[in-house]
Parts: C-alpha cells; structure tokens; sequence
C-alpha cells in the first residue's frame, strides 16, 4: 500500500468510525518556505471539513526537536523528507504516513531589479557585501544554498559574507529589507501571481540535493478525523493547484 493510499485508508476508517465527525483543531508545524500556500489553504479546507488548522510557522530542524521533547503538533508539513523518515523510525510519527507534498525550489534573489542575474554570475563579482542564507544545519534550503555555492565554486570567498538567518522566512527578510544585498530562498516566496519581484535566478535543480517536502502524521494526530482530513486534503486537485502556483513542483 502506497502512503497516499494509507493515508486515504485511515481517512476513510475514521468517518466510518465517525457517526458524527467532530471538528477537530488541529496543530500543525509547517515548514517557514510553506507559509503562504498554506495560508491560502487553511481556510479552504476549515470551510470544506469544519476543522480548524492552528499552524506553527519555522524551520524544519527546530520543529524536529520541539516534536522530540512534547510538543502537541498533530502533522508536521517538513521542508525536507528526511525528518519525517526519521521521526517514524523514533516512533514519534505514524508509519506509512510520510508523503511527498511539494518539491521545492531554490532561488538567488535581490528586492532590487538588475541586482541578480539569470545565471548567477553575481556570485563571482564584489558587487555586494552581504548574502542571506538560512541555517544550513536547521534549513534543507539553507543547506541546498551552501550546495549550489559549493558547485560554482565561491562558498570560500563569500563565507565572510554570509548572513544566516534561523529560518528560510528570516534569510528572506534580511533580503526584502536590504539588511543583505542578495540571498538565497525559496521560489515561493518571492513568486507572485507567477512573477518575480526584484531580480532573481532560478538556481537548476542539479546543483543542489531535491528539496523534497514530505508531511507526516505525528502521534499525537492519530486516531483523530482533523489530521487525517488535512493529509487528505493536500492530495487533493484544490490544494495542489494552490501548491504548483507557488513555484513548487509535484511529487510524481
């Protein structure tokens, strides 16, 4: 049985369970790069089942630890594929649950027009004195930016110049105010209405690890509707259009 099968398994026996599904709320770690498909999402999906999402915006690292030590998330949508993985075999998740939502997709991005250019020769010039980055070790994009940095060949000259924010959400903030010239983030956040703001290159996707994003249902969702519906819900055409309008692309 495949996860999205399991998934829509263990949906279909809890309405079966359910002679009167109660709306749940349901506390949910999403990962930072996540935050406005997910907040056009969450209302969608309130008002087509009744639960209600009480979302948790950071970085996927940090979320692992705060799962590991108690905290009460029900589904954890990670920035990677690795971390819900391990939290099965830790036996803080369901297994079988992990699927694959989004695959995401690294960008160089100034607030300015003319800044970046298509192929990131920036990177190789003096041209600016600070680049944003998220936490490589709490960060899959962090870590996807080092990669990319690595395979060009400047990591070394630019590690002085390097601001790291804790989160993909702070790298990007450290850039839309300028704190930082040029940084690395998700395509997501700076695409709007299928453009770009400022100038930007789309780094190809060989030069850095997949930026494969699994959600998981967490122990503590087991068992209830409100999870269960979420993890269904993001398979769904609805969602996934949202999904695919933010940059990101589609497990196959």
């Amino acid at each position: 049985m495949t996860p999205k099968t399991l998934v829509a398994s263990l949906f279909s026996g809890l309405l079966l369970a359910t002679t009167a599904a109660r709306a749940d709320e349901v506390p949910v770690a999403v990962a930072a790069n996540f935050t406005a498909p997910f907040n056009k999402i969450a209302p969608e999906f309130e008002k087509e089942t009744g639960h209600k999402l009480v979302a948790s915006f950071g970085s996927t690292g940090k979320f692992y630890a705060q799962i590991k030590n108690g905290a009460p998330f029900e589904v954890l949508l990670a920035a990677d594929d690795e971390t819900p993985i391990k939290l099965v075999k830790e036996n803080a998740a369901v297994a079988g649950s992990p699927y694959s939502y989004a695959i995401g997709k690294l960008v160089l991005w100034s607030a300015k027009p003319g800044v970046v250019d298509d192929k990131g020769a920036v990177l190789k010039g003096a041209a600016f004195e600070r680049i944003a980055i998220a936490d490589p070790k709490l960060a899959p994009y962090g870590a996807a930016g080092v990669e990319a940095m690595k395979k060009l060949g400047v990591y070394d000259a630019l590690t002085p110049k390097l601001v790291t924010g804790e989160t993909i959400a702070q790298a990007y903030q450290f850039v839309a105010s300028g704190n930082a010239q040029l940084g690395f983030v998700a395509l997501s956040q700076v695409l709007k209405d299928g453009k770009i703001e400022g100038s930007a290159w789309i780094v190809p996707a060989d030069m850095y690890t997949t930026i494969r994003q699994d959600a998981v249902l967490l122990n503590a969702g087991q068992g209830k509707p409100g999870p269960v519906a979420l993890l269904k819900y993001l398979q769904s055409a609805k969602a996934q259009a949202v999904i695919k309008s933010y940059g990101y692309e589609l497990a196959k």
